[in-house]
């Protein structure tokens, strides 16, 4: 509360004087609500006092849970011939969806599986001195694309698909996106949080000051940085991770209230 104590120092007439002389920024201490889930934190930026003006960029913080997983999974096989490259890789599919079956990821009750279609290719390896061919084989690719709403399933699944490995299964797993469906709505909520919550905070130093604060007159509403939970990673244009099921999710408003005297 440092800079209350210093605005307390100034008399009357030396708020008038500050009222006349825009713009005079002064250094705030964070005035701030922490909390989970329901709770939001809120960080008092900057004030200025501009034609009887004040300014406060609040920024609203809440821990969220994702609730929607999305994974892909790429099984490949090798051969002799293309024929043979086939042949094997139709074993490695089928070992690959009994795998994940036994880990309860099928079509329906809230999970989307598609398979991909199968592609080959050739790969010829030569010497680089003579040029005269060594070696060649053929490699079948295919992806599989999953989808579900059970984000801990996922996740734990994940961590075990390294098993097929030794089923003789040559399997590349995309690390798994993990998102929250309902943005949208949480984002008028956070909006508002953070437009109440830069209220409160502009009111209570208005009042050291001797004023009151009055309507909003202008609303600045910045980018959501959705982040790994504690980050201080912020970017300019917004971020979005996915790498996390639980997240925060922060909303920043600037917002200028008209000052009354």
């Amino acid at each position: 509360m440092k800079a209350l104590s210093l605005l307390k120092t100034f008399s009357n007439n030396s708020i008038q004087l500050i009222r006349k002389t825009p713009p005079l920024v002064f250094a705030m201490a964070v005035l701030s609500v922490g909390g989970f889930i329901g709770a939001s934190t809120v960080l008092v930026s900057g004030l200025r006092t501009v034609e009887n003006s004040i300014t406060v960029t609040g920024a609203s913080t809440e821990r969220i849970e994702s609730d929607m997983a999305k994974w892909e999974v790429k099984v490949q096989t090798t051969g002799l011939s293309q024929i043979d490259s086939y042949e094997k890789h139709q074993a490695s599919i089928d070992k690959t969806i009994k795998f994940l079956k036994a880990n309860q990821i099928e079509n329906g009750k809230g999970d989307s599986m598609d398979i991909g279609p199968a592609s080959t290719s050739k790969k010829e390896v030569r010497n680089p001195e003579t040029g005269e061919l060594v070696s060649t084989k053929w490699i079948t690719s295919q992806w599989i694309e999953i989808e579900s709403k059970d984000v801990s399933k996922i996740f734990k699944t994940h961590r075990k698909i390294s098993e097929l490995l030794g089923k003789g299964v040559l399997v590349s797993p995309s690390r798994p996106e993990f998102t929250y469906t309902k943005l949208a709505e949480k984002r008028v909520d956070m909006l508002a949080k953070a437009t109440k919550d830069a209220r409160i905070r502009a009111e209570a130093i208005a009042r050291e000051a001797g004023s009151n604060v009055g309507a909003v007159k202008r609303v600045n509403t910045g980018v959501f940085q959705i982040t790994v939970p504690n980050s201080t990673r912020v970017s300019s244009w917004g971020s979005y991770d996915t790498s996390t099921i639980n997240k925060d999710i922060t909303a920043v408003m600037g917002v200028t209230f008209g000052v009354e005297k």
